[in-house]
């Protein structure tokens, strides 16, 4: 419901189809129990719930530890739980965890199971590195823990809606010994760890077993030459071992050790086995990089890949596993951590099962079937923190059918669902445990989203059965509504020709709806062909049912406890219809109903219960979208207009508006909230009432900045009136222009000398639809009435400048920039994108050509306003030339300090009579990075 508006690209598909990215032991019997009491079941780590439900991966020698839980002990500070985007407590498990802010702060775990190996999910502030001590029964080990931000905090500006995310991740150490049952771990912030505050959310105690040791008749890396401290590159040594143990027909043997591999393996058919995961470790972003349908099989098995990826790369160069694995493939027990994706498989992959595998903390997806897959089976694995889908089917360019993901254990997925289907036949999602999704997703998607064609719409049966969701479901930003733990959205397409038979499954403690059935592209595509059969809920912040859109269910045995709200949402978009889909209930219902009808989206109860520390679900209002994370949205902001903006939080009324769009979001302050008048009922008016009678200019009128939106012209008239009854035409009806890549914006200039009080806009035609829409009106006094720079965002900016910014949109060079995150980034008027220099390279410098000589009177230099990047100092010079290639001194080097709390900006004031072309920037410090960093260079005429 959302193509209008912003596109909920939930996979964040955005290049073609050879370098897409970024949709991206027993088994337990496949029986869902029903769901314990809230205040048990939200006790429970994702691990222990899906035991008690028999559902989720069971890894031998696992045992997990939440930081605020019952086995641990602590001084320093839990925080949540939370549901903000970008919040650290959103992205935790359970929504809480452990910050130590000092010396002295820890967390201990006692364990309930001998260990002798641990993984720790953490948080260090963004730009910092630094160890973190270990105590083993009260005695410190020599070995420190090395925690980095360097893999975490990533920006996905080509994902409508997304923020910084995924602010975790982990390390792991194997121990000096086994510790019994009953002995203590323990985490703390010594002298010389500095990295603060360290950020604990959960660990993961192991029991690793002896490693295997080398079959017989198979070829070593090692005999081939690789280096197994990892000190040399061992490429060519793995490429020849897997020629010859392919031409002996044996399979390639990786002892215990570190081994680096600096490009990717094409691998056509092998067997590849290593020592264990915790014992045979490749250093490598992409292992296998098999770029054509193989014979296979490639088979899989004990060794880790550990990565190093800093931003995601959705061009296909940093997946541990890509490609084809052929026919009959297994993958057995690899842990990969840190890459861009653990398992991107496309060209070719038929029956091919992946188990027992950990991957953790990927930049995308967990892994994802990019189409031409058929009969595989993902089974008993463990993923958490994923930048994008946790497990996806992706029906594109041919259909995935046949798949079968089964008693895997998901949690925190950062971006999009823990489990989705995008088209496709005849797949199963079975005896799965999901929780703690975080913004544009839900728990499972079942979904015609095809994002790029040609693709394959859902058909036969789809099976959702025996799953177990937890806290699952969150707030879109992009729809200004929430998505349901479980989602059925007939996005690009109907569901026509397809049953998806939906079983079993246990729904708890989501922060909204359990089940929500929509047409997310807006279109109002019919879902039909549901079957509810015997579903469990237990708990909802709102309504157990949410339906957007036309169709019809089957609903039987489905019983529902601690109901937030009573009743369904069921308003169908874009037809606007109340109950337009229809519920058909057979026996075994209890606990909710479908009435009564609902036609706006409710506020939830509250928090649902919390995670394993003690505490209870919180009567707090609705969990906001709103981040406090620095946006790395490429959206273009409006241009700032002189004067104060009038009509900031006053007064204002319409005719009519569309669910939740009302009047007043035009004029909050937020370019990212709007007013919708209903729709297919022009004219429709909105009328701002300024409070008394005022001198007005000119108004401004804005719409959300992503390019999401599209461009679009619309047709108006103003009126006013000084008494709000009798209107008179103010500026006779005309077509303005809308385009995001200018910003947005539409200005009308009013007649000289209008002083009214009440403004009305009467809308008379849309050319995207079929109503009118404002994110903002801004209304301006004359300019000889002028106070202060209005601001157009709730974003907090630089103290306004008298004067135009001479560097706006013009020319700039940088002697490096990381990523992305290039020197046009600080020239474009947005403080939320910014310029980063090469990291770890200082001097760096950053050069500006004004055009033509000019006169300067100072600098300006700001950083994202959000408190989350953190005070800083920065030591540069500047240096000028009227020519571009010699260049002296114009103020030397200084440092210059910042801090969000006054707006994040520092001033350079230039020498008196400064006249020039070209003023050079250079870095050679920063307390926060190692690097130069600018959101924005402006300068001024003095």
């Amino acid at each position: 419901m959302t193509y209008r508006r912003s596109t909920a690209v939930l996979a964040a598909v955005t290049a073609a189809a050879t370098g897409v990215l970024g949709l991206l032991l027993a088994g337990p019997a496949h029986q869902a129990q029903a769901a314990a009491p809230a205040t048990t079941q939200s006790a429970l780590t994702p691990f222990a719930a899906g035991a008690a439900n028999g559902t989720g991966a069971s890894i031998p020698g696992m045992t997990e530890y939440e930081a605020e839980g019952p086995q641990a002990s602590t001084n320093g500070t839990v925080i949540g739980p939370d549901y903000t985007q970008g919040d650290l407590a959103t992205e935790a498990s359970g929504r809480q965890a452990v910050q130590l802010t000092g010396q002295g702060q820890y967390v201990t775990f006692t364990l309930t199971a001998p260990a002798n190996a641990f993984d720790l999910h953490y948080a260090v502030p963004q730009g910092s590195s630094g160890d973190l001590s270990v105590y083993v029964n009260g005695t410190k080990l020599s070995q420190q823990l090395p925690l980095t931000s360097a893999y975490s905090y990533i920006t996905t500006g080509q994902v409508p809606g997304s923020k910084v995310h995924k602010l975790y991740d982990d390390v792991r150490m194997m121990l000096p010994s086994t510790v019994n049952t009953g002995g203590t771990v323990t985490f703390q912030v010594d002298a010389g760890d500095t990295a603060l505050p360290y950020t604990l959310d959960v660990a993961d105690f192991f029991d690793v077993g002896a490693p295997a040791t080398q079959p017989a008749n198979s070829v070593s890396v090692v005999s081939e030459g690789a280096d197994p401290t990892g000190a040399a590159d061992s490429t060519n040594a793995f490429r020849t071992a897997i020629s010859a143990a392919a031409s002996a027909n044996e399979p390639v043997w990786i002892p215990a050790g570190t081994f680096l591999v600096s490009s990717a393996l094409q691998v056509p058919k092998a067997t590849i086995a290593g020592a264990g995961a915790w014992y045979s470790q490749i250093r490598t972003n992409e292992f296998i990089d098999n770029t054509s349908d193989v014979s296979g099989p490639v088979n899989l098995s004990g060794f880790a890949i550990l990565g190093s990826t800093v931003g995601r790369h959705d061009d296909s160069t940093a997946n541990a596993i890509n490609g084809s694995l052929g026919s009959g493939s297994t993958v057995d027990g690899l842990w990969i951590q840190d890459t861009n994706v653990g398992f991107w498989l496309q060209y070719g992959n038929t029956g091919l099962t992946v188990k027992n595998c950990i991957v953790l903390s990927t930049d995308a997806d967990g892994l994802n079937f990019n189409g031409n897959a058929t009969n595989n089976t993902v089974e008993n694995n463990f993923l958490r923190n994923t930048g994008d889908d946790g497990l996806a089917l992706w029906s594109y360019p041919a259909a995935d059918s046949g798949i079968s993901l089964s008693d895997n254990t998901i949690v925190e997925p950062t971006l999009a669902n823990g489990i989705a289907d995008y088209g496709g036949s005849n797949n199963t999602i079975q005896g799965n445990v999901i929780a703690d999704t975080n913004p544009l997703g839900s728990g499972i998607a079942v979904s015609n989203e095809a994002f790029l064609q040609p693709f394959t719409p859902l058909s036969g049966t789809i099976t959702v059965s025996d799953n177990t969701l937890i806290r699952t479901g969150a707030m879109n930003p992009n729809w200004g509504h929430p998505m349901g733990a479980m989602r059925f959205d007939a996005y690009d397409s109907a569901f026509t020709n397809v049953t998806v038979n939906v079983s079993g499954n246990a729904v708890d403690d989501s922060p909204y709806s359990a089940f929500e059935i929509v047409g997310g592209g807006g279109q109002g595509y019919a879902v039909n062909g549901l079957n509810f059969t015997d579903n469990s809920v237990d708990w909802t912040g709102t309504t157990v049912f949410q339906a957007e859109t036309p169709g019809s269910a089957s609903v039987s045995g489905l019983t529902a406890s601690n109901v937030g709200v009573a009743g369904a949402y069921d308003y169908g978009y874009p037809n606007d219809v109340a109950g337009t889909f229809v519920f058909n209930q057979g026996s075994g219902n209890s606990g909710w109903s479908t009435t009564p009808t609902l036609t706006a989206f409710p506020s939830p109860v509250g928090l649902p219960p919390t995670g394993p520390g003690n505490g209870t679900g919180s009567p707090t209002p609705t969990p906001t979208a709103t981040s406090t994370s620095p946006s790395p949205s490429p959206s273009p902001t409006q241009t700032t207009p002189p004067g104060g903006n009038l009509a900031l939080g006053k007064a204002v009324s319409d005719t009519g508006h569309t669910q939740n769009y009302v009047a007043a979001n035009a004029v909050d302050g937020d370019p990212n909230t709007y007013w919708e008048s209903t729709d297919n009922a022009f004219p429709q008016s909105f009328t701002l009432d300024l409070g008394s009678a005022t001198a007005v200019d000119h108004l401004v009128m804005l719409l959300p900045p992503s390019s999401a939106w599209g461009a679009r012209t619309q047709t108006l008239s103003v009126l006013d009136s000084t008494d709000g009854s009798s209107y008179s035409t103010l500026v006779p009806s005309a077509t303005y222009s809308f385009d995001p890549n200018t910003g947005n914006t539409a200005t009308i200039n009013l007649p000289a000398g209008t002083d009214t009080r009440y403004l009305r806009l009467t809308f008379t035609a849309n050319s995207s639809w079929p109503a009118g829409q404002l994110s903002e009106l801004q209304a301006y006094a004359p300019s000889s009435s002028a106070t202060a720079s209005p601001t157009p965002t709730p974003t907090p900016t630089a103290t306004a400048i008298g004067s135009t910014d001479l560097a706006l949109g013009k020319v700039v060079a940088d002697t490096g920039h990381t990523q992305n995150y290039v020197a046009a980034n600080a020239v474009d008027g947005d403080p939320n994108t910014y310029w980063e220099s090469t990291d770890n390279a200082f001097p760096q410098s950053f050069t500006l050509d004004l055009g033509s000589t000019t006169a300067v009177g100072k600098l300006v230099m700001l950083l994202p306003p959000s408190t989350s990047w953190g005070a800083r100092t920065q030591t540069l010079s500047v240096l000028d030339s009227t020519d571009g290639s010699s260049y002296s001194t114009l103020v030397p080097s200084a440092t210059y300090s910042f801090d969000p709390n006054t707006g994040n900006t520092a001033t350079i004031s230039l020498p008196a009579g400064t006249t020039t072309r070209y003023l050079r920037l250079t870095f050679t410090a920063n307390s926060s990075w190692p690097a130069g960093q600018l959101s924005e260079l402006q300068a001024y005429a003095p």
